[in-house]
């Protein structure tokens, strides 16, 4: 099924899928709640080949369902199995099957408060509690099940998630209260939005999709909700240069920024360009700064820039703009902005050129430009709290880019990209990346991008592919803790490269 896996999915449309799947391809419910299990228990053992003991929550529904028939799995594959139920029982369809086929080999406890210690001497906790149906907090015995085999992965025990870990939620990866703290999630048919951003990754462990022998056919006519980059498109975006290249063919950026004490966003975001193939790179500061940053980046064009004038004169001579590392917010600073926001040229635009933006009048719209908020700047611009960006974070990136204009980008764990009617999700990036200045080395490649004439949209991704990925590489060879964002600049040449 290729590229089934790239395709995102809300809860609504996945449960359409499975509609499909046993309305128009007559695969039986219980044949699928069987092939689910399956895959998910193969996916364990795979994991951890010497699983001896295993405790499967149970919840209600479906999701409970797969619970029992893994259940069967594991007893059959010689492990002890221990089935503990919370809330209600199911009282009909394919999980109530599911529960009387587990009954003929196994019993089955009702949560209670012993109920924790067990979970402390299982190999192996499985959360069948919850599906992709979820859309609220999850309350009682289900939140105090959760609450102990969380307290059991921190002390060792593996977690094994059935379609998606109970307490998230599908369409938003926001997680309203309790949520199971998984090591691997294997989530069946076709992949979940919610477990791509906002907090899904945090919690999702590693996902793997199983896709139940579903015909690929079933998907036809369902429009995916956002796609998933991969790594590969990369070669596909960013191809081999021409022999007979120059300068000119790769080219110039014109960067905006650094305000008194805080060049160094600038620097970062000029060495970023270059380092993702600019053929020219200016930038345009403060006057104090100027010998101070052609100094420490030889290959930079740098002018101290004081008056709007001056600075058209830099923009006449750009094929991209690129404002907002270390820009502030003073007269200098709004004087710069005014005048780039007046250009007629393809325009990044991020940081303090975002607060700027959101203290507009009215929102300014424009089709050419490219905004890369994080959460803050993002609830800014809406007019609502960052808490309220991150509830619902693909609502926000759509309604950003209906506001504004051109292609915005959602920075975060699980990068949202809106170009239009297209939404990708970038699955890459690490925590060690949360520190200042990687914000400013994005803006630097998406502006390098834009200038050797990728599309808006493309650029972007582009952009914040090879810049997760050059962080991913940064702390593979030596941790999260202490990357910082030079160290994504050196790791840059390999991944716009590919």
């Amino acid at each position: 099924m290729e590229n089934i896996a790239a395709r995102l999915y809300s809860a609504a449309q996945v449960r359409e899928l499975d509609r499909r799947a046993i309305e128009d391809c007559g695969i039986p419910g219980f044949t699928l709640m069987q092939r689910a299990a399956l895959a998910a228990w193969r996916a364990a053992r795979g994991r951890w080949p010497e699983l001896r003991a295993v405790t499967v929550l149970c919840g209600p529904g479906n999701n409970g369902g797969d619970g029992y028939e893994l259940a069967r799995l594991a007893i059959a594959d010689g492990c002890t199995v221990q089935v503990l139920e919370c809330e209600d029982l199911p009282r009909r369809g394919d999980a109530l099957t599911a529960r009387a086929a587990w009954l003929a080999v196994g019993a089955v406890e009702r949560w209670s408060a012993t109920s924790a210690e067990a979970l402390l001497v299982a190999d192996l906790i499985v959360d069948a509690l919850y599906g992709v149906g979820l859309s609220r907090a999850l309350e009682g015995e289900t939140a105090d099940a959760i609450v102990a085999a969380n307290a059991a992965h921190a002390n060792g025990v593996a977690v094994l998630a059935l379609d998606i870990p109970s307490g998230l939620i599908a369409d938003t990866g926001h997680v309203p209260g309790k949520v199971i703290n998984a090591d691997l999630t294997v989530t069946f048919i076709a992949q979940k939005i919610g477990l791509l951003t906002g907090q899904g990754p945090a919690f999702a462990g590693h996902v793997e999709l199983a896709t139940l022998d579903v015909p690929e056919h079933v998907h036809d006519g369902l429009i995916p909700i956002a796609e998933r980059i991969d790594a590969s498109h990369l070669r596909r975006w960013l191809p081999r240069r021409s022999r007979t290249g120059h300068k000119g063919d790769h080219g110039h950026v014109l960067l905006i920024g650094g305000d008194h004490g805080m060049l160094g966003a600038i620097l970062l975001a000029g060495r970023a360009a270059l380092r993702a193939g600019a053929g020219l790179v200016t930038i345009a500061t403060r006057a104090a700064h100027a010998q101070l940053l052609a100094a420490a980046q030889p290959d930079l064009m740098v002018r101290g820039i004081e008056s709007p004038e001056a600075l058209a004169t830099l923009i006449a001579r750009a094929d991209v703009i690129a404002v907002g590392p270390g820009l502030g917010t003073d007269d200098w600073s709004r004087v710069m902005f005014d005048v780039t926001v007046a250009a007629a040229l393809p325009t990044v635009v991020d940081a303090d050129a975002l607060n700027l933006l959101a203290q507009q009048a009215s929102p300014h719209r424009r089709d050419d430009w490219l905004l890369t908020p994080h959460p803050g700047e993002a609830g800014r611009l809406l007019g609502c709290s960052t808490a309220a960006v991150q509830r619902d974070r693909i609502a926000a990136v759509q309604a950003l880019q209906a506001r504004y204009g051109g292609v915005v980008v959602l920075k975060g764990a699980g990068s949202l990209i809106a170009d239009g009617e297209v939404l990708r999700i970038c699955p890459y990036g690490n925590p060690g990346m949360g520190v200042g200045g990687m914000g400013d080395v994005l803006t630097g490649i998406g502006a390098a991008f834009l200038a050797q004439g990728l599309p808006l949209g493309i650029a972007a991704a582009a952009a914040v592919t090879a810049h997760a990925r050059a962080g991913d590489a940064v702390a593979i060879a030596g941790g999260e803790r202490g990357l910082i964002a030079s160290d994504v600049v050196d790791a840059l040449r390999a991944q716009v490269n590919p």
